[in-house]
């Protein structure tokens, strides 16, 4: 994921001069047109830190009701963004220039997980018995998995609803309250998002908001929060990490990727280059579970290239109907693609769509890039835009190499017939596809996140619903042991009994000489 610090070319301070105080407000502007879209406060240290307070009774409150209870609540707050969509669909278009199509359809994937995790938590959360072992088989054991308390959620711009979702849903679900720090590119939308939940939580303050810049989300971080879940890069993931660590607040990192596509030799080329064209151009190529990489094998490698390079012809950036995806949302990531692509071409790459023309001032085309040597930047950073890096390999041995070359580990895939699955499972990534692209992402029982500096931690699924809780176990006598193994009192003709117990259940067989 791109670097969420603000641009004054989409989100504006309130300009002051001279000894007057910071700022206190900020805009949200369209980048589209860059008309203003919405004025929000930059909430200060002393603010974020009293809705974390005020956070404190009402996850008391949430903590306390039964799973059945809060699972009622949140199926309300998923009736109410079902039956408004649209409405919230119009908000992400006017702060990320995404069509409203694509919105609708971020959207409904929260839904799903919202649905899920509400319906859910009792089942993977909820107090179960598990087997003592024969030397504490006098004990009845329980586990289970208690909210942590308070949950700062810092959300990234590039998919403002359905991103922190998949932690606020998941945290919520498992009984905390939530701050939301949304990016300063899309404040509205987390303005609509907490405003709706607050319809049907009454009065209770159970998720709340703080919009502002970097400072509020660093104040956030370095709250008295239980946990804070952060999605962005890896430079400003750290920089929350060293925050939360004054508190040893633990953290969920999600910090963006260098996916990779693999292609083998019996795949269905046409689907592959409709895959690969989504994932690496949808959304203007702002996904951190995007495609960056394509490896190819060689025996079909200019079938794919003539495939892909035909379908490319019909996508195209804009604002207009027809357009298949929007403008760069961060303004500041123009320069990175755009370095990218020289640096890609300087090194003996060809661009067989697009090219160093591609980037424009709000615009970026699609662009292929083939033959690119696999130590140049476009290969090795994140671009996060709409480019395809597309290299022919001898084998899937090699694909496998170069798609684990990378300090980076979050999804992919893979488009084969034979072995689509074997070597899939030899990615080294925390999510990974076949003959499909991020089709992990829309299942909700999967975790979602990723290894090295992908981050770690998950988000939805199981693990999604205990990363906001903490066990707790408990153990309760059924009947007098035989041996009191806790006491002073323990004789020897009793360390004999244990002693014989676990040769009978651990020693296995004696070799022979």
């Amino acid at each position: 994921m791109a670097t969420t610090n603000a641009s004054s070319q989409h989100t504006k301070a309130q300009e002051n001069t001279g000894d007057q105080p910071a700022p206190t407000t900020f805009d949200s502007l369209s980048p589209i047109t860059g008309d203003v879209v919405g004025t929000y406060p930059v909430r200060s240290r002393e603010e974020v830190d009293a809705a974390v307070e005020r956070a404190r009774p009402a996850a008391q409150w949430w903590g306390s009701l039964e799973f059945a209870d809060r699972k009622e609540i949140l199926n309300r707050w998923k009736g109410v963004i079902t039956r408004r969509i649209h409405q919230l669909a119009d908000v992400v278009h006017a702060e990320t220039g995404k069509p409203h199509s694509d919105a609708v359809l971020e959207i409904a994937l929260a839904i799903d997980h919202l649905a899920w995790a509400a319906g859910h938590a009792k089942k993977l959360l909820g107090r179960r018995t598990v087997n003592p072992g024969l030397l504490m088989v006098n004990q009845k054991a329980t586990i289970e998995y208690k909210p942590l308390g308070v949950v700062g959620v810092i959300g990234p711009w590039n998919y403002p609803v359905f991103t922190p979702m998949g932690s606020i849903a998941y945290a919520l679900a498992a009984g905390n309250a939530v701050v939301f720090k949304p990016s300063e590119y899309t404040p509205g939308v987390g303005q609509w998002l907490v405003d709706s939940f607050a319809e049907v939580a009454g009065d209770h303050p159970v998720l709340q908001l703080v919009t502002g810049l970097g400072e509020t989300g660093a104040a956030l971080a370095s709250s008295k929060v239980d946990k804070v879940a952060f999605t962005g890069s890896p430079g400003t993931g750290r920089k929350v990490m060293e925050a939360a660590a004054k508190n040893l607040t633990p953290v969920v990192i999600e910090a963006g990727g260098k996916d990779a596509m693999i292609v083998d030799e019996d795949a269905d080329l046409a689907a592959a280059a409709d895959a690969a064209l989504w994932a690496g151009m949808s959304n203007a190529g702002q996904t951190c579970i995007g495609m960056e990489r394509v490896y190819v094998h060689q025996k079909v490698f200019d079938a794919f290239v003539a495939e892909l390079t035909a379908q490319a012809a019909e996508v195209r950036a804009g604002s207009d109907p027809e357009a298949k995806f929007g403008p760069i949302t961060m303004p500041g990531q123009l320069p990175i693609i755009k370095r990218h692509i020289d640096d890609a071409l300087a090194r003996g790459g060809r661009a067989v769509v697009g090219g160093a023309d591609a980037v424009g001032e709000r615009y970026v085309q699609p662009t292929v890039l083939v033959e690119v040597p696999e130590d140049s930047v476009a290969v090795t950073e994140e671009t996060f835009g709409p480019t395809l890096v597309v290299n022919s390999v001898p084998s899937m041995e090699d694909a496998i190499r170069r798609t684990n070359a990378t300090s980076y580990g979050l999804g992919g895939a893979v488009f084969g017939k034979k072995r689509g699955a074997e070597i899939a499972h030899r990615i080294r990534s925390g999510m990974t596809s076949v003959n499909a692209v991020t089709a992990f992402a829309g299942v909700p029982s999967l975790p979602f996140g990723g290894v090295g500096e992908s981050g770690f931690g998950r988000i939805h699924g199981e693990d999604g619903l205990k990363e906001f809780t903490y066990s707790h176990a408990v153990t309760v006598p059924r009947f007098k042991p035989m041996m009191v193994l806790t006491s002073f009192k323990r004789t020897e003709a009793q360390d004999k009994k244990l002693t014989s117990l676990l040769t009978m259940l651990h020693g296995g067989k004696q070799l022979k000489d």
